[in-house]
């Protein structure tokens, strides 16, 4: 982490993460899953805008993650607040796409492993927006056979409630994150082996699911492309039976 953002992510941690557990009040398990020191990889599921921040305020440890460059790029008071909070959070910006974007995104991640930090990963992408667990994405797989780093895989649970998708502000509701015990990924092979990654990532995308009692959706997670396929899939999560916990 460079100079320039190490005090404003203790600033955030020590201002933002008091205020969220006022709130949210969430449950945490497994924090002592995540090792004190050293590189490691949180492969979370993916189900609100407003997971990043949790992971990484009730992490035990500070935790990197990408985020969209336009979080940093905004002008006047409005993008100065969120250049303050998205750095303070620990956030790093990244342009989103395929091929050159998305492999610069796994090296600003390499880059921060090498370091010996934290770093957070979606191994789903995106967000679900029907509640199911998708497949596995094989950047997570490359992150760790290429840096070394144990996997924790997590699990939270009630930030879809916080923030549901399409929604602007976070609600109250309780919030349940759990770290599962560290993963070693080096018996699968190289990251250069395809099979490797594959059968990898499969393992993290099955410890997760094993954490968050998802359903697995078996496919991967390409976001809708009509009004009428997000509806369906908003639709399946409701009739699913979530609801607003208490």
């Amino acid at each position: 982490m460079s100079r320039s953002t190490k005090p404003a992510t203790v600033l955030g941690r020590a201002v933002v993460a008091p205020l969220a557990r006022l709130l949210w009040r969430p449950e945490v398990v497994g924090r002592k899953n995540v090792p004190k020191r050293g590189p490691v990889i949180l492969a979370s599921n993916h189900r609100s805008f407003i997971d990043s921040p949790t992971i990484t305020l009730l992490a035990p440890r500070k935790v990197s993650f990408l985020a969209k460059q336009e979080y940093f790029t905004g002008t006047g008071f409005r993008g100065a607040l969120s250049r303050a909070f998205f750095s303070g959070i620990g956030a790093i910006g990244v342009e989103r796409g395929a091929g050159a974007a998305a492999q610069q995104a796994l090296d600003l991640g390499l880059a921060r492993l090498e370091a010996g930090e934290a770093f957070a990963i979606y191994p789903e992408g995106t967000r679900s927006l029907d509640g199911r667990l998708y497949r596995g994405r094989t950047g997570v797989a490359w992150l760790a056979l290429t840096s070394g780093a144990p996997v924790v895989p997590v699990a939270l649970t009630g930030t879809e409630h916080v923030q549901p998708v399409g929604s602007r502000m976070p609600r109250l509701a309780r919030v349940r994150i759990e770290f599962g015990e560290p993963m070693d990924l080096s018996g699968f092979g190289a990251a250069s082996s395809g099979r490797a990654r594959r059968q990898a990532t499969d393992a993290v995308t099955a410890a997760i699911q094993a954490l968050s009692g998802q359903e697995p959706a078996g496919v991967y997670n390409e976001p809708p492309t009509t009004i009428v396929e997000r509806v369906k899939r908003m639709l399946h999560h409701d009739d699913r039976g979530d609801a607003q916990p208490d």
